[in-house]
């Protein structure tokens, strides 16, 4: 069987990293049927979007290794309203307790485009008395839960968290459904 050299799947909500059985979770193994087949970098569980999966140890590191920079644009449904100062801190790095972040690009994603987004299932969690919106946070650095702590950490709580794009990739011009997954040149990053 042929196995491309570079996968690109738009992971649903709730899919485990991992292609071995979970007694929990769906596997990415039900989404890429292909063998031998890894994730470079990762998706929490409870987060959705662009995940790259390779058979090449040596582009696996490439992909996934915080030296090479490779730029991960998240889309991150936050509680609150947004206001300049919190921007700004999420700009110039937080302080998480463990490590400080590197500087980030972030910008208030307008209400239109969050729409190009497909519905999450099960739907978030929504409350009539607290506001929430949508922020585009570019990193480099992608370590655990890095996105959501440091949404918590200028107080606005993440909700929903969406891989929108990796390197020049980006699920919209992807045309990537929900659930699916496509072959790509390695180039293409």
């Amino acid at each position: 069987m042929f196995v491309p050299e570079l996968i690109v799947l738009n992971k649903p909500y709730g899919v485990i990293c991992q292609f071995s059985p979970h007694e929990k979770y769906p596997t990415l193994k039900q989404y890429v049927p292909l063998p031998d087949v890894y994730p470079a970098g990762r998706l929490d569980t409870d987060s959705e979007g662009l995940l790259l999966l390779t058979a090449n140890g040596s582009l696996q590191a490439k992909i996934a290794h915080p030296k090479y920079k490779l730029v991960k644009t998240y889309w991150a449904q936050v509680e609150g309203k947004p206001d300049a100062e919190r921007l700004q801190q999420l700009t110039r790095g937080v302080d998480l307790g463990d490590f400080v972040t590197a500087p980030a690009q972030v910008s208030v994603v307008s209400s239109a485009d969050s729409e190009r987004l497909w519905p999450r299932v099960p739907p978030i969690r929504t409350r009539k008395t607290v506001t929430d919106f949508w922020l585009q946070i570019r990193i480099s650095e992608g370590k655990n839960r890095q996105v959501r702590r440091m949404c918590a950490r200028v107080g606005w709580p993440c909700l929903r968290l969406v891989r929108v794009g990796i390197g020049r990739l980006n699920v919209f011009s992807l045309e990537l459904p929900l659930g699916h997954w496509q072959a790509l040149n390695p180039r293409d990053l």
